[in-house]
């Protein structure tokens, strides 16, 4: 396959991809105007995980173009496969962060963490958080992640599940 049908595919992998990520938002914001506030707040985390998915998606596709369009061992070759090494690193933390916060008893939580920054962001299904809490949750992020105090933001966002 030539490096011009390569960037057609893959442009049209991420418009795709772009595509559906509009709809998405278009459906849910739909759904909300429609009295169905309670169904959004129910989904935020499923919502969430899809955007994020979305858009790593598309960050994944648009590094593989840039590898495949230079030759290896180049400047920018070495640059898109770092950041792609980095975008797993950052994926596989995610995953496996939410999993050990929902161990600890929560319904659902997301974990967002920042590829040019140390913050870590997270959000729990619980309708408030006590000190206990926040602290366990944060035992959690230090020892798996190695994050400091400063770059974490936990924040509770209830819904029914």
């Amino acid at each position: 396959m030539t490096k011009k049908k390569k960037i057609i595919v893959m442009s049209s992998l991420v418009f795709l991809l772009a595509l559906t990520a509009v709809l998405n938002v278009l459906l849910a914001k739909s759904r909300v105007a429609n009295g169905d506030s309670a169904l959004a707040t129910a989904n935020y985390f499923t919502t969430y995980r899809t955007e994020r998915t979305t858009t790593r998606s598309e960050e994944l596709v648009q590094l593989d173009s840039v590898i495949a369009l230079y030759e290896e061992g180049s400047e920018k070759y070495n640059e898109a496969v770092n950041m792609k090494m980095k975008l797993v690193e950052i994926m596989e933390k995610e995953l496996v962060l939410e999993t050990m916060i929902k161990s600890k008893g929560f319904a659902d939580a997301v974990v967002s963490i920042g590829m040019d920054s140390d913050n870590v962001n997270v959000f729990v299904n619980s309708n408030e958080l006590d000190s206990n809490t926040a602290v366990t949750i944060y035992y959690c992020l230090s020892k798996e992640a190695n994050v400091k105090p400063g770059n974490v933001i936990i924040m509770p966002v209830y819904s029914q599940i």
